[in-house]
C-alpha cells in the first residue's frame, strides 16, 4: 500500500518526537524497494548504508505470495532493529489512518477489518520500542470499520 494521504515519516518528527535522521529517511523511502526499481547500491550511493538496511528490514520479499508476505511481517516484526521497528510502527498507523479515510474502493467492510487485524499482529510484536507511537496505532485501531 502506497502511503498518500499519510505519511510514515510525519508521525515519527511530528507525534512520537523521533528525531533520529536516519530513521525519518527510512521511513520516507520504506516502500521504495517494493514499489520502484530502484536498487539496494542506489539507496547506499545516496542515503547510505545505514538507512539502506532500516529500508530492507522493513521491505518485503516480492518473490513470495502474498499471503506468505503478511505471515513473515509478523514473524519477522520482533526481530528487526530498534529503528526498523519505528519506521514499521509509523508505517502501519498511517496505513490504517488512510484505510480509515479512504479506503481502496473495492474492499470490503471485511477485507478492512482483516487488514486492521492483521496490522494489530505486526504491531503486537513490535511493542516496547515506543510507547507513544504504540498508544497513537491503538488511538487509531479504535476506528477499525
Amino acid at each position: 500500500m502506497v502511503d498518500e494521504a499519510c505519511c510514515a515519516d510525519c508521525h515519527l518528527l511530528n507525534e512520537a518526537g523521533v528525531e533520529d535522521q536516519r530513521v525519518l529517511i527510512a521511513a520516507v523511502l520504506h516502500d521504495t524497494i517494493d514499489d520502484t526499481d530502484t536498487t539496494e547500491l542506489e539507496l547506499v550511493r545516496h542515503f547510505g548504508k545505514d538507512v539502506t538496511d532500516f529500508v530492507f528490514e522493513v521491505t518485503d520479499d516480492k518473490t513470495l505470495p502474498k499471503a506468505e508476505r503478511k505471515r513473515l511481517q509478523i514473524e519477522h516484526a520482533a526481530h528487526i532493529s530498534r529503528r526498523a521497528k519505528l519506521v514499521k510502527l509509523a508505517d502501519k498507523i498511517c496505513n490504517l489512518r488512510d484505510i480509515t479515510a479512504s479506503p481502496p474502493a473495492d474492499w470490503s467492510i471485511q477485507r478492512k477489518q482483516e487488514y486492521f487485524d492483521w496490522a494489530k499482529s505486526v504491531v503486537d510484536e513490535l511493542r516496547g520500542v515506543h510507547p507513544g507511537l504504540e498508544h497513537l496505532f491503538d488511538k487509531t485501531y479504535e476506528a477499525r470499520p
